[in-house]
């Protein structure tokens, strides 16, 4: 939850570098949260989780849209490959196995590798007051 809870803190931050884990516990967290919230408006008989719905997806597309094109940098890549979502199955596919790379072991040129830094002490002070 606290990576989830690091990527929602850097909501317009598009340069630098994303880890894998960073990256993917964003996707898990907000994969859950949107596949819950239809559950439960079937399960209360309501539509106003997908109105809580809605709302949740426009919050949380900016710093989705960061966070991958931070996990793209990090393997080496461009941001501009995210245009690989404009190309039917084959961009799609791409751009997935862009995201699992492993991260460029040195500083490249959007900066230095976050496994290097100590990155998960951070962390864990999310919300540790």
């Amino acid at each position: 939850m606290n990576w989830y809870l690091k990527v929602i803190n850097q909501y317009f931050d598009f340069s630098g570098r994303a880890r894998r884990k960073e990256y993917w516990m964003f996707t898990l967290f907000s994969l859950i949260i949107s596949w819950s919230l239809p559950i439960l408006d079937v399960t209360f008989g309501t539509y106003i989780f997908s109105i809580i719905g809605s709302i949740y997806y426009l919050l949380v597309f900016i710093p989705g849209l960061a966070v991958m094109l931070r996990r793209l940098h990090d393997s080496g890549n461009s941001g501009w490959f995210l245009f690989l979502l404009l190309i039917p199955i084959i961009g799609w596919v791409w751009l997935l196995v862009l995201l699992c790379l492993e991260s460029e072991p040195k500083t490249n040129k959007w900066g230095e590798n976050p496994k290097g830094i100590v990155n998960d002490s951070i962390i864990d002070q999310i919300g540790v007051e």
